[in-house]
């Protein structure tokens, strides 16, 4: 009897550990109320929002390069700007980088310069001027920063801001259709573990949609 009241008393203890590790709905994540659609094809889409000029964002970045070595393997990774009106040039420069084919080359340093060195990189010419010392050629910066594809990708990451709601950063979207952020997962290790539990949950809603 005594080892039965013991082994109770060990599960009511556990309880309170238990409930803290479960990730809640409305808590730990949203759900998002018009799912958007993905562009990862038959891959679960995990999207981060995201600004050059957000110190938080920055710090993910360590977490995310090592989470992104180990991705599950159904699941695909995409980076969209965050667009609020002073964030607006860093999403342009985003594409134009894309756009270039120079994003692996220029994307960490561009982001170590604005959060450590607090390099002023706020326009179209201080941006270039950045670009060409590091290799990129400025004239065909400034060409695609101002090129018709990088303002249409830019107005559409708009749209999709809106769409979610974003109203911080960083914000990471698993396949259109769930919300959370760092801050809502409880900090950078717990949100990995909830970003691939919500990679598998959506591979399984895809799978009753079949």
């Amino acid at each position: 009897m005594k080892r039965l009241i013991g082994g109770l008393l060990w599960m009511v203890l556990l309880i309170p550990a238990w409930s803290q590790a479960a990730f809640v709905e409305g808590q730990h994540y949203q759900a998002v109320p018009f799912p958007q659609s993905v562009e990862t094809g038959n891959k679960i889409e995990v999207r981060e929002i995201f600004w050059y000029g957000c110190p938080h964002c920055y710090v993910l970045e360590p977490a995310m390069t090592e989470w992104l070595k180990k991705i599950p393997a159904n699941a695909q990774f995409i980076r969209t700007p965050g667009t609020a009106p002073s964030w607006m040039t860093h999403a342009q420069a985003f594409y134009a980088f894309e756009s270039l084919g120079v994003m692996k080359k220029v994307h960490e340093i561009f982001f170590k310069a604005v959060q450590e060195q607090k390099v002023a990189l706020s326009d179209e010419k201080s941006i270039a001027e950045f670009v060409a010392a590091h290799g990129v050629n400025k004239q065909k910066f400034s060409e695609a920063f101002n090129s018709f594809g990088v303002r249409m990708k830019v107005e559409k990451a708009k749209q999709l801001n809106q769409d979610l709601s974003i109203s911080s950063v960083p914000t990471l979207v698993v396949d259109g259709r769930y919300l959370t952020s760092p801050a809502m997962a409880g900090g950078e290790d717990k949100l990995f573990q909830l970003v691939n539990e919500l990679i598998a949950k959506a591979a399984k809603e895809r799978k009753k949609k079949r």
